[in-house]
């Protein structure tokens, strides 16, 4: 639980990109499931949440994480919490998450995540 709420904290404190590879393993995955930000779905790499994360940076002011309760299973940790951004144009986001998260020598090596979108 220690990389993943770093990584919250690190992503509240506006870093992105080269800065928060440290908290993944050098082959890492993200799977979003469709929501409405992306409604296929997208399934990225290490390199590819770099990218992703500096252009989600430029489009908020600030986000938080809060989250509401963990269960841990081995190396999966499950994370149920509510994401809050705010958009540089003042409009706030809000999305109730379910991610199951693996981990492998204190780092994340996957985050499956299921993000439900409140109408915006």
């Amino acid at each position: 639980m220690d990389a993943i709420t770093s990584l919250h904290r690190a992503l509240e404190a506006g870093q992105s990109g080269d800065e928060l590879r440290g908290f993944f393993t050098a082959d890492a995955v993200t799977v979003e499931h469709p929501n409405l930000i992306k409604p296929a779905g997208a399934r990225m790499s290490a390199d590819e949440m770099a990218a992703a994360s500096v252009k989600g940076a430029g489009l908020l002011s600030s986000q938080k994480y809060d989250v509401h309760s963990t269960v841990r299973s081995g190396d999966t940790t499950i994370v149920r919490l509510t994401w809050t951004g705010v958009l540089r144009t003042g409009e706030q986001l809000v999305a109730h998450i379910a991610q199951f998260v693996d981990t492998r020598d204190g780092l994340i090596s996957s985050i499956e995540t299921y993000d439900c979108y409140e109408p915006f």
